[in-house]
């Protein structure tokens, strides 16, 4: 189906404060996803696997060669309620799970485009040239009040609903999945990350670290950049490069996915 390919180089770290690490992702040559799970206990790293592992497994069906683009789109976007619905009946039968949830941003390269997924507060960025840019929208209470004009960027860092999203697969079926398709070009780069590194980082400081440096470099950059600002969150990063060649990426899971 893909005209392009995913070149990838990711990792996940567990940060300098939390005890475990709740972040789950994969990559491979058409797929690449983060997920931040949130809940005590083993709860949201239960969460962010199931939503992984989930995706994963569709993904053998929406990446087949045979299969059309809008069936293909069809089938990724129905992983949204999927995974939330999975969630829900994971909590049922096991009551103590209550209230975990998990943050999901995926790209699927489906011809000469790329199509994204994305719930919470997990990060989608496009370097192609000098052009830096987010994708994806944070659905948090920050970002509502950021765009309504009620607080300032000075006023974020010490907002104290800085973390509250408004938007997450928590199994309560209230998600609408929205796809959004995006041309793609070889040699686009795109970064895929939880808040452990866009909460420590701005994106002038994520662009300066990634423009230039090979895929695995610029992995390694970013996630000591987060831990030399103190890595107070789990810290997960993808970087995918776009080939117009397939190299056989293979299908990798990272953090509680693994």
């Amino acid at each position: 189906m893909s005209a392009f390919y995913f070149a990838t180089a990711a990792k996940s770290a567990v940060g300098l404060v939390r005890a475990g690490n709740e972040d789950s992702a994969m990559t491979s040559r058409a797929l690449v996803a983060v997920a931040d799970g949130m809940g005590g206990h083993a709860a949201g790293e239960v969460a962010s696997r199931i939503a992984i592992t989930t995706l994963a497994k569709e993904s053998e069906v929406f990446t087949a060669d045979n299969i059309d683009l809008d069936s293909a789109d069809d089938i990724y976007s129905s992983t949204l309620p999927l995974i939330d619905a999975t969630i829900s009946e994971y909590a049922i039968e096991n009551p103590e799970l209550a209230g975990m949830g998990t943050t999901l941003s995926a790209l699927f390269l489906r011809g000469s485009s790329v199509a994204a997924l994305h719930i919470g507060d997990s990060r989608i960025y496009r370097l192609r040239g000098n052009a830096f840019e987010q994708l994806s929208t944070d659905h948090t209470v920050i970002a509502e009040l950021l765009a309504q004009g009620a607080i300032t960027e000075a006023e974020v860092s010490t907002h104290p609903q800085r973390s509250v999203l408004t938007q997450v697969l928590m199994g309560d079926g209230r998600n609408e999945p929205l796809l959004s398709i995006y041309e793609v070009k070889a040699d686009d780069r795109f970064i895929l990350c939880s808040d452990g590194l866009s909460t420590v980082l701005s994106d002038k400081e994520i662009k300066a670290v990634v423009k230039g440096k090979a895929r695995g470099a610029a992995v390694d950059a970013l996630v000591d950049a987060a831990y030399i600002n103190g890595a107070p969150d789990n810290v997960t990063v993808i970087v995918a490069d776009v080939l117009n060649n397939d190299i056989k990426e293979p299908l990798t899971f990272l953090g509680a996915a693994k």
